[in-house]
């Protein structure tokens, strides 16, 4: 899966919308991901039926709010955004301490494996390419400072969607650069093989 998708962004989508829209929406992943989640979670019938009176209101406000023409594009996005951190609110508020406490155990679990599988494709990249050790810590050293820009971009309440999404190309255009700068003209154009197939276009539901 793709790095950028964190836990609590699983558990937001897993309540945001319906079981059955889950099963459009996700990607296969993620959908396995989610139910592990959901299991280990063990909602009452009571959080259910919370969560679905939450989710329903949740759309039906986001809905009303596209509908409103008087309003700019830049005041659609504000209310977007403090629509959707309510709603999270709202959501973590239901859960009980142990299962948010179970969040923090699957969250820190699903980060070690990130990093089991981020060596991995290293080191099955310095065998592929003949890497240097010297390169091979560059490599390591430029992706744990790309994660970390990464995090502050998507935690910066302050920046709105349409400029993260700017300032996220302009990072994996600096990471390229830097790739070129690392590896010989040669590996560079080995390396495009390590990259993850692009997941299927969602079908219009």
């Amino acid at each position: 899966m793709k790095k950028i998708i964190l836990f609590l962004l699983v558990l937001s989508a897993a309540v945001a919308v319906n079981a059955q829209d889950m099963k459009h929406r996700m990607h296969p992943g993620m959908r396995k991901h989610h139910e592990m989640m959901m299991k280990q979670l063990k909602l009452s019938e009571d959080q259910k039926t919370k969560f679905h009176s939450l989710n329903e209101d949740f759309r039906k406000q986001l809905m009303d709010l596209k509908k409103n023409e008087d309003i700019t594009v830049r005041e659609l996005k504000n209310r977007m955004k403090t629509l959707h951190k309510d709603h999270k609110e709202k959501i973590m508020g239901l859960l009980t301490v142990d299962q948010k406490a179970k969040i923090e155990k699957m969250k820190a679990e699903h980060k070690a494996m990130q990093e089991i599988d981020a060596k991995a494709r290293l080191e099955k990249m310095k065998i592929s390419l003949s890497l240097t050790n010297e390169q091979a810590d560059k490599i390591n050293k430029n992706r744990l400072e790309m994660a970390e820009k990464m995090k502050a971009l998507r935690e910066d309440d302050k920046m709105d969607m349409e400029k993260k999404r700017e300032q996220m190309k302009e990072l994996m255009k600096q990471q390229k650069e830097k790739m070129k700068s690392i590896l010989t003209a040669e590996q560079f154009e080995k390396i495009q093989e390590f990259r993850p197939p692009k997941p299927p276009k969602r079908e219009v539901m």
